[in-house]
């Protein structure tokens, strides 16, 4: 099952005053909602392509079909940098090439980055709920890049797994190679952000494996990622944005990203000690408290359930649990 409707539409949410204040931090001032995805009109299989949504839950503006030499991956247009995301802001000004919401299925906004990397314990209440020291240094882990699926499609529970769990996470995205980068340039390598849901398996983080935690973290579907690539430039604080993840319509997690440890500058420095970054690599953040593993009794996804990420100023991801 494919869930296409968002539940919270955000019709204009970049203000004038958010453009001008935030100019100075992304790759060109450009303010904008970059998607993936394919047109329902070639039978939901035809090639990927880029577009700007015109809102969550708005029209498409096909960026192909207004300029073919165009790319037809995020990655690829990432990769061109500013000529890209100028070529894009050209395409969108031009009111032609759109798309009905009704004719596009919205993919992940990245697919197959070279890394996808973590970052575990980096919400302060998530370290309280669960009575865990602050961490003084970032704990990174990663996903493969085959975790990966789209806003609206379905998590698949793995019959090896009876624990899995949600997680919703702030993410974003490089858009500028870069390695020992420092902080006060950080955000300038950074194309945009989006929603993430790091879906775990509890049992093989936890208790097998020797409670490493890849192969909990790395089933398939296990990352969904959306709806949408929000420039840089058209978030307002992203390290104050309320975040909260419902399952079945029920909240379950509750916070704001004003409770993460290390913020996206932070780990942009600390990461790229380690390897250079390169357009498309996608960081998840860290998750709130809430998660079904510290409850009291655990709760897990089941079949049937429907489990929404939401966060501020990006917008939300629906995902059924088959």
């Amino acid at each position: 099952m494919r869930l296409v409707r968002p539940l919270h539409i955000l019709k204009n949410p970049f203000s004038q005053r958010q453009t001008q204040n935030l100019a100075r931090r992304g790759l060109s001032g450009a303010a904008m909602r970059l998607v993936q995805f394919k047109r329902l009109s070639d039978g939901g299989g035809g090639e990927v392509r880029v577009g700007v949504e015109q809102g969550e839950g708005l029209d498409v503006v096909d960026l192909k079909a207004f300029d073919p030499s165009m790319p037809s991956t995020m990655k690829e247009l990432l990769e061109l940098g500013d000529q890209g995301l100028d070529r894009a802001q050209r395409a969108v000004a031009s009111g032609q090439c759109v798309l009905k919401r009704s004719d596009v299925r919205l993919l992940s906004p990245i697919l197959n980055p070279e890394k996808v990397v973590c970052v575990g314990m980096n919400y302060r209440d998530h370290c309280l709920e669960q009575n865990a020291p602050i961490p003084k240094e970032p704990i990174i882990f990663s996903k493969f890049p085959s975790a990966i699926t789209g806003p609206y499609d379905d998590i698949v529970l793995p019959s090896e797994s009876q624990e899995v769990d949600w997680e919703v996470e702030l993410a974003f995205v490089i858009g500028r190679k870069g390695k020992h980068i420092k902080e006060e340039d950080a955000l300038s390598h950074v194309a945009g952000f989006t929603v993430a849901n790091d879906v775990s398996a509890r049992d093989w983080q936890m208790k097998r494996n020797g409670r490493q935690w890849l192969l909990g973290k790395t089933f398939d579907s296990f990352c969904p990622l959306g709806p949408a690539l929000v420039t840089t430039d058209a978030v307002q604080e992203p390290h104050r944005l309320d975040i909260r993840c419902l399952v079945n319509g029920d909240t379950v997690q509750s916070s704001n990203t004003d409770q993460m440890i290390f913020n996206t500058q932070t780990l942009i420095a600390w990461v790229s000690k380690f390897v250079t970054l390169t357009p498309g690599d996608v960081f998840l953040t860290g998750t709130p408290p809430g998660v079904g593993v510290f409850r009291k009794p655990p709760v897990f996804l089941k079949r049937g359930d429907v489990v929404e990420c939401h966060i501020q100023q990006l917008g939300s991801i629906i995902n059924k649990v088959v």
